[in-house]
């Protein structure tokens, strides 16, 4: 199969993940944090490597400041639910995944209000601008997604983290589609937490998220329970991670997600994403051949966009379009509204949805130009049932 699914979730795996978590299972694993005996010691000690190689990723000095979370929603949730109370005030954009509309949403039923500030295609100072204008005296926390999964534009998280540092206000990304990809460092860029998926663009397990933290307040931890630590009191123990990191860890996908933070770090994100974003020039170009095919952003850069082309046939249904690459072409990708109807909605697509393509450091060329000519026979083919019916 050719796989361009990688927004839902990379695949293949590096080899030494699939070995890192295979030897988690066979090798060593004991509850880590949980026991004082050679096994449970060397289960602590790869999740904290982990834990160590990913706050260097992301620009922290503290690996306690790196939460191991089931996944990038489940860190969402944490900052959203766990920050604001009654009367505050959220700002979000116009490109959110549901991991944030919808915890947002449910903010609202909790005395939380909500303002969208608009993205603006191709203008940074304006996207800036409109959340500005979006804040309130009661803004406690503004929440953005780094880059589109349905589109693959980013928003300027930087400048964005620069305004709330101005305003005194909390500043979450979501890092879904651009850990590992677009390098981030929290601690110069004023980034209060980073939520990020373990196994996208990180190449780990399913099943692993991260929440980093740079800030002295805390969100209120939404679980309570064991954690190896302070085990006499029932009180939930205040100090990182332990106060996030309530149960047994997923300690098969966290050694595996070690593997996947130093395979982008040997590889380079920037070269990752510069070998990725030339894959995905050379599937739009392609596309945008085809007499038919429509494309909703300007050609991806390196500097604006992840490796994401979103493209429809005409008027037909997105989900038929995805279900004939994978039927003739056996080619997967993904159909639909994505799980981000807002995004949808910004580009004019929510009613037909988007058939979406996304790179990942194992694509090839020939599987673009195999991607392309595909798509092209399938709208000679689409095109041919509806004349047929006319």
């Amino acid at each position: 199969m050719i796989y361009f699914d990688n927004g839902a979730t990379t695949f293949p795996k590096p080899r030494a993940v699939v070995r890192a978590a295979d030897s988690a299972l066979t090798s060593f694993g004991a509850n880590p944090g949980r026991g004082g005996h050679k096994m449970a010691l060397r289960a602590s000690s790869a999740v904290f490597e982990c834990r160590k190689n990913a706050a260097r990723l992301f620009g922290l000095d503290k690996p306690e400041s790196i939460i191991f979370m089931p996944n990038c929603t489940a860190a969402l949730n944490t900052v959203i639910k766990g920050v604001l109370k009654s009367g505050d005030h959220a700002v979000i954009s116009s490109l959110e995944h549901n991991a944030v509309a919808r915890p947002v949403e449910y903010m609202r039923s909790q005395g939380v209000s909500c303002s969208v500030a608009d993205f603006v295609y191709g203008d940074d100072e304006a996207t800036v601008d409109n959340f500005r204008r979006a804040f309130r005296s009661n803004t406690r926390l503004v929440v953005c997604t780094h880059a589109s999964n349905v589109f693959g534009v980013r928003l300027p998280a930087e400048k964005i983290a620069a305004l709330c540092r101005l305003y005194n206000i909390l500043f979450c990304v979501d890092a879904a589609q651009t850990a590992g990809l677009v390098p981030v460092n929290m601690a110069a860029d004023g980034i209060d937490f980073l939520c990020a998926a373990g196994h996208k663009g990180l190449y780990g397990p399913m099943g692993t998220g991260i929440l980093a933290i740079n800030s002295p307040v805390l969100p209120r931890e939404l679980t309570q329970g064991g954690t190896g630590s302070a085990s006499a009191s029932l009180e939930q123990p205040s100090l990182l991670p332990d106060r996030y990191e309530s149960g047994t860890p997923n300690l098969s996908g966290i050694a595996g997600l070690n593997e996947g933070i130093k395979f982008v770090v040997s590889r380079g994100e920037e070269r990752l994403l510069q070998r990725e974003i030339a894959l995905a020039q050379k599937m739009y170009d392609g596309l945008s051949q085809i007499n038919g095919v429509c494309l909703y952003t300007e050609r991806p850069a390196q500097k604006t966009h992840v490796p994401v082309v979103s493209f429809n046939i005409g008027e037909h249904d997105s989900e038929e379009v995805a279900a004939l690459l994978d039927e003739r072409f056996n080619i997967a990708v993904r159909a639909g509204l994505h799980c981000a109807p807002m995004a949808h909605g910004f580009f004019g697509t929510r009613e037909q949805g988007t058939v979406r393509a996304v790179i990942s450091a194992f694509n090839t060329v020939g599987e673009v130009d195999c991607f392309v000519k595909s798509v092209n026979k399938i709208t000679k083919l689409l095109n041919k049932k509806v004349a047929i019916h006319t």
